[in-house]
């Protein structure tokens, strides 16, 4: 694909160079545009289920393969919990369960909004009783009203 891209650069770092040069601007400029762009359609991915970028394709969120992927994520947790729960555990076994699972926490804290997001509940806001806007204006008549007398 990238033939005289260099093995220490990243294809990130190896676009931006060339983009650099091509178009006369600094990279710090450069890599401030891609990455503002980069992050606001992961922004924008974890606000809603696609994403497009126009000229190359779109993006969807499988929600089939993210519960699958989620049942998955809570059975290598309790596992990784029930290992840590043997006191044989060597240090380094001790070690690597405990970053496993750490990951595996992490990666459901991740998830859980994306499958249950409950803020778009549209319609739903809190109503406020609808007693309490008219015994305010009731009063406020009434105070006119006597005042009239």
């Amino acid at each position: 694909m990238f033939t005289d891209k260099p093995i220490n650069l990243s294809v990130k770092d190896y676009l931006i160079r060339k983009m650099a040069v091509k178009m006369m601007v600094s990279e710090k400029t450069i890599e401030a545009v891609v990455n503002h762009q980069f992050q606001s359609a992961n922004e924008a991915l974890a606000t809603s289920k696609s994403l497009e970028i126009s000229g190359f394709g779109k993006f969807y969120f499988n929600e089939k393969k993210a519960h699958k992927l989620l049942e998955k994520l809570e059975s290598i947790k309790a596992l990784f919990e029930k290992k840590l729960q043997d006191p044989n555990l060597t240090g380094a076994r001790r070690y690597m369960a405990e970053f496993k699972l750490k990951l595996a926490a992490d990666a459901i804290v991740d998830l859980k909004p994306r499958l249950y997001d409950f803020s778009d509940l549209r319609g739903l806001e809190e109503q406020s009783s609808s007693t309490e806007g008219t015994e305010g204006a009731d009063q406020e008549n009434q105070q006119g009203e006597a005042s009239n007398l």
